[in-house]
């Protein structure tokens, strides 16, 4: 498995980032007044920000979500609500850490094994647009049993803390697919956590259940055997039966078949054991099918997390407290150094000490934190030197 990079979400409530940074002696009462002071304006100017960010999400999805208790006036409907949709999801998305998954990506990970014994088919051609993100990949194993419990082995895999899958549904939707249920023209936005990424395709509306080559195979073979003792031993004088009354018919044959009431009995005897035979078989697998189907659901009712207009609220949130807590650490730690930094130095201070004091590796935006800083007129640049401004 490839080195994952590093973690770009700082893990930490802002609360608690607060107290974290005033834990330490680093400050004096002057410098922890000139913080205070500077967390009101960063709170302050992203609060107003992420509200007229909320505005126009609200605007660009309440035509499109599927959820909605309100009616839309065809005359008033913004045709390019869909495209504008999308890139503010993007942006959105972006700024709260989350990483895209492209198209490529996606179709991989469904030829990926799947941790929960099922094969699953998704068909991303039904969607007008499908679009995968995720945070926090980490490394993990699992122990997974086969043949009936008699093996186990060990399966290492990439599982994704948070998982958001946005899809656009075409203005047409066969009434007879998978997603004949759904809206047509509607954007579907679900959130969920802890997704292996081998399991992806559990995800989609349009995940169709089938038989692993094995299971297909635990089926086939015990069938074939059963057949085959049903044939040699129920079916014999039915086949002989038949084949004289074909062979007779066809003139292959000069010698005809009596058809009393023995024979009779004989024939309807072997074709109810036959037909006997096949509804087994074919409620065996309608049997497991339906075990797979029942392990899919119970996955995705602890995965799930929010959904359609519930999601862009959540991520709104989630963006504007990694904006707030990326600002406030790069000013903390400028008012901290009490000298000017370069970027290099106080990105190298910010992530040792989250590594060295909270045990926690990630990976720190600084360019993005200073640029924030410098737009709130809290740091200025001198060459490559950074300093921060108080009040």
């Amino acid at each position: 498995m490839s080195k994952l990079p590093k973690l770009r979400f700082i893990p930490f409530r802002r609360t608690d980032l607060v107290h974290m940074c005033l834990a330490g002696e680093e400050l004096n009462e002057q410098q922890q007044n000139d913080f205070s002071a500077g967390l009101k304006k960063v709170e302050s100017y992203f609060q107003s920000e992420f509200h007229q960010l909320k505005q126009e999400l609200k605007h660009a999805y309440s035509p499109l979500d599927p959820d909605a208790d309100t009616r839309t006036i065809e005359e008033f409907r913004d045709e390019k609500a869909a495209d504008r949709l999308a890139i503010l999801f993007e942006q959105i998305l972006d700024r709260a850490n989350y990483e895209r998954v492209s198209r490529e990506e996606i179709e991989l990970a469904f030829d990926r094994t799947s941790l929960f014994s099922l094969k699953l088919h998704v068909d991303l051609n039904e969607f007008e647009e499908a679009l995968l993100f995720t945070r926090g990949a980490s490394s993990r194993r699992e122990e997974i049993t086969q043949l009936f419990g008699l093996w186990r082995r060990q399966v290492e895999f990439v599982n994704y803390d948070r998982v958001v899958l946005y899809l656009r549904l075409k203005d047409s939707i066969d009434p007879e697919s998978t997603l004949g249920g759904c809206q047509p023209g509607s954007t579907m936005i679900k959130l969920f956590q802890n997704v292996p990424g081998a399991d992806v395709e559990m995800l989609f509306p349009n995940t169709r259940v089938g038989m692993r080559t094995w299971d297909k195979i635990l089926i086939g073979v015990p069938a074939l055997v059963s057949g085959g003792i049903v044939m040699t031993t129920k079916l014999g004088t039915t086949l002989l039966l038949l084949g004289s009354l074909v062979g007779f018919w066809l003139g292959t044959s000069s010698e005809p078949v009596e058809l009393n009431k023995t024979t009779v009995l004989a024939l309807l005897a072997g074709l109810g054991a036959l037909g006997g035979y096949l509804w087994k078989q074919y409620s065996s697998f309608r049997s497991r099918k339906a075990r797979f189907s029942q392990a899919l659901t119970e996955s995705l009712y602890f995965k799930l997390l929010d959904n359609n207009a519930g999601v862009i609220f959540r991520l709104l949130d989630e963006a504007e407290d990694s904006e707030c807590n990326e600002s406030l650490l790069a000013y903390y730690f400028l008012l901290a150094a009490g000298d000017s930094l370069s970027a290099v130095e106080l990105d190298k201070t910010i992530e040792r000490w989250f590594e060295q004091r909270w045990q926690s590796t990630l990976d720190f935006e600084v360019d993005d934190a200073l640029k924030k800083l410098l737009r709130l007129g809290l740091a200025q640049r001198t060459d490559d030197k950074w300093v921060a401004i108080t009040e």
